[in-house]
């Protein structure tokens, strides 16, 4: 069967399972090509060679695995990065929480920031690549996510700028940060998500506890009890009432949220007014 014909077919076979079929048949047939979706439209009389092989990745697809998944690829930020089911899928929307950070950044001239949960270690390159003076330590709980991390942070020879740690939020590390940033699992564990979804990514990164925010309220005291004054946050779009009465008691502050281009809360940006971080042993020394 020849590229034409075979686009045809695959796109008929994902019309129940996706409202993009015929760019999803492509992204499947140049993936399976190792081929620029261009060449499918100057070569389409070209036949496909092993083609059962393809048809094995259309059928993954009409099971719902997620696109990124099969081929093995995500983009965000302008760059193409290596993903695999141990780690989330990044989305469009977290492309805004890299720009409310790196507005911080900017404006206070930050060298040295922490992420908990790096997953895919998508926030922490994008942030990498715009800041070359930055210094990033990235946590996660899972190795599998880690690993994802680590072959994309090799991938832009930032393993001299990005170190990754194995630790639940960030404990057993002790060098000092100016920001946290984080996109943690912040959907109540009850909630019924869609079968590309539930199926397939990995439930740690997905669900939180009863209500979905209190991994969020945990990172909050992190930040306050280390000292870290600046902390940027992705959130569930039902969640802006609860952290905003979650950090009345906890100092002083200033707090603001931000909104995804559908319009819905989607993350937020909290600054300690009066935070002294600890210094290390060399600075006191200094």
């Amino acid at each position: 069967m020849n590229i034409k014909k075979t686009l045809i077919k695959a796109t008929k076979d994902l019309l129940n399972i996706t409202n993009r079929p015929r760019l999803e048949a492509e992204i499947l047939l140049s993936h399976h090509l190792d081929k620029a979706r261009i060449y499918l439209m100057t070569h389409d009389g070209d036949e496909v060679e092993s083609i059962d092989d393809f048809w094995a990745l259309v059928d993954r697809r009409v099971k719902y695995e997620p696109i990124e998944y099969i081929t093995n690829s995500v983009s965000f930020y302008g760059m193409e990065l290596y993903v695999a089911s141990g780690a989330l899928i990044p989305r469009p929307e977290t492309e805004l929480l890299v720009e409310e950070a790196a507005e911080i950044i900017r404006r206070e001239g930050m060298c040295r920031i922490a992420e908990i949960g790096i997953g895919s270690g998508a926030i922490s390159i994008a942030l990498a690549r715009l800041f070359p003076q930055l210094q990033i330590i990235a946590s996660d709980i899972s190795e599998e996510a880690l690993a994802v991390a680590r072959h994309n942070v090799e991938a832009f020879g930032l393993q001299e700028r990005i170190m990754l740690r194995h630790s639940s939020l960030l404990d057993g590390i002790d060098a000092p940060v100016e920001m946290i940033i984080s996109n943690p699992p912040y959907i109540a564990r009850h909630t019924p998500l869609a079968p590309n979804v539930a199926e397939y990514e990995p439930h740690t990164a997905l669900y939180s506890e009863e209500r979905g925010d209190e991994l969020l309220k945990e990172i909050i005291l992190v930040a306050k009890e280390r000292g870290v004054r600046h902390l940027a946050c992705e959130m569930g779009y039902d969640q802006k009432q609860s952290i905003a009465e979650f950090v009345q008691g906890i100092g002083d502050y200033s707090i603001s949220f931000y909104r995804d281009l559908a319009g819905l809360d989607r993350g937020f940006v909290l600054c300690f007014t009066n935070t002294t971080q600890p210094r290390t042993d060399d600075e006191k020394n200094v």
